[in-house]
């Protein structure tokens, strides 16, 4: 057996002793025991210590939101849908508390995935704050006065939803035939490996032996489950219409005389029909024979604050989406302005600024266009006159391609066409 196929061979990124390093040399192991090529493998880990650990894999990998690496992996190994490829899953205890659900259905479904759980029973990476999994009575460093609750038994509950194989080791030493029990297995596996964290565990508990923690908490190191051939049958649908099918191409009713792409920036007000009129500048473009990219930008609150979105119109295809230089910026409102202040400062000589006469433009490389759009129509229609107004001035496609667009949208039946029509 060589030395590393599937870890690079480089420094591990964890403290010293800690038992994260462990797992990722045990899990090396059983994936050579197996002998599968590392490019049948998919490696899907989440934030946390244990996720530092991609850039030392040889294998694919996947980095996702804290909790979510059960639930990507669930939809890479359905996807996937092949025995011949191995999709594991490494988390922590606090990405195990937060995405409990995701490995509970995985278990339950039977999805083809084996999910290691690096458990040092505290947020490692985050100051030690305690988990969902962490015991009666251990301390971190935000509860040194220990934790006064039992932590789940995620073993036992895996097991309760249907897993195929569940197993409990203590991680010391060489455990790479429970990780080669579990990748075996058919169906959603789980190992979870009880370590202590070296920087926060054992300074909040000074003197304690891993062992005994685990004994303490009525956690059995054991194998729960084995040999049940639980795994999810992909349902094949044969109806399944092809999304590059022609049919579902936009047929151009228009033509255009544009000879490079133009990007196009709207940037107003939430509730001023920002999204709206891109969405109908975009489908104009389309209707006149042009490729089309629309991408929209607002805070969370959506209702409130700033809402804009880049356009870019192009004769040829398009391989990107939004511009950090537009050739067009159009600002409708206060809000508008101030999210693309350092677009704004960003814009090149011959680009426009198409700006509300309301409002004062920052220093700018750009031709600064003042335009009584807001006096024109009111606020909530500004950004919808903006786009009317941006095609009378450079044409880039015929109006009639804006026009055909628009009467075909909801947007008619409040407000009539010729409200934007008057230049």
């Amino acid at each position: 057996m060589s030395n590393k196929q599937f870890l690079t061979g480089a420094q591990l990124p964890y403290c010293k002793g800690c038992g994260h390093a462990v797992v990722a040399a045990n899990t090396e192991k059983a994936l050579q025991k197996l002998g599968i090529d590392p490019l049948d493998v998919v490696l899907v880990t989440d934030i946390g210590c244990h996720g530092i650990i991609d850039k030392n894999f040889l294998t694919h990998t996947v980095h996702g939101l804290h909790g979510r690496s059960s639930a990507l992996a669930a939809g890479i190994a359905v996807g996937l849908n092949n025995p011949d490829k191995k999709v594991v899953v490494f988390a922590g205890d606090g990405g195990a508390t937060i995405g409990m659900q995701h490995l509970i259905s995985g278990a339950h479904l039977g999805i083809d995935l084996t999910i290691i759980v690096h458990n040092n029973m505290l947020y490692g990476m985050t100051g030690g704050q305690p988990s969902e999994f962490t015991p009666c009575g251990f301390k971190t460093p935000t509860l040194p006065e220990g934790s006064i609750k039992e932590g789940y038994d995620i073993c036992e509950l895996m097991a309760s939803a249907g897993a195929s194989y569940v197993e409990r080791v203590v991680g010391i030493g060489d455990y790479s035939d429970s990780i080669v029990n579990a990748l075996k297995a058919k169906g959603c596996s789980l190992v979870e490996v009880m370590e202590i964290c070296t920087s926060y565990g054992v300074k909040s508990n000074p003197g304690m032996k891993l062992t005994k923690v685990v004994e303490d908490a009525g956690w059995k190191t054991k194998v729960f489950v084995s040999g049940k051939d639980h795994s999810f049958k992909k349902p094949v649908n044969s109806d399944t219409k092809n999304l590059i099918s022609e049919k579902l191409e936009i047929e151009a009713k228009f033509t255009n005389n544009l000879t490079k792409p133009v990007s196009v920036m709207l940037s107003g007000s939430a509730g001023e029909g920002v999204q709206s009129a891109a969405e109908i500048l975009a489908k104009a473009g389309m209707n006149a024979g042009l490729n089309v990219t629309k991408k929209g930008s607002y805070p969370v609150t959506v209702g409130v604050g700033f809402s804009a979105s880049e356009i870019i119109l192009s004769p040829k295809q398009i391989y990107y989406t939004g511009s950090s230089s537009p050739d067009v910026l159009v600002i409708t409102s206060t809000e508008g302005l101030a999210f693309a202040k350092a677009t704004i400062a960003n814009m090149k000589q011959g680009a426009m600024l198409f700006i509300d006469s309301s409002l004062e433009a920052p220093e700018t490389k750009a031709t600064v266009i003042p335009v009584p759009f807001r006096e024109k129509v009111g606020a909530r229609n500004s950004a919808l006159y903006s786009i009317f107004y941006l095609i009378h001035k450079n044409g880039y496609i015929p109006m009639d391609a804006l026009k055909d667009v628009y009467n075909a949208s909801k947007m008619a039946k409040r407000v009539a066409i010729e409200t934007f029509l008057e230049f």
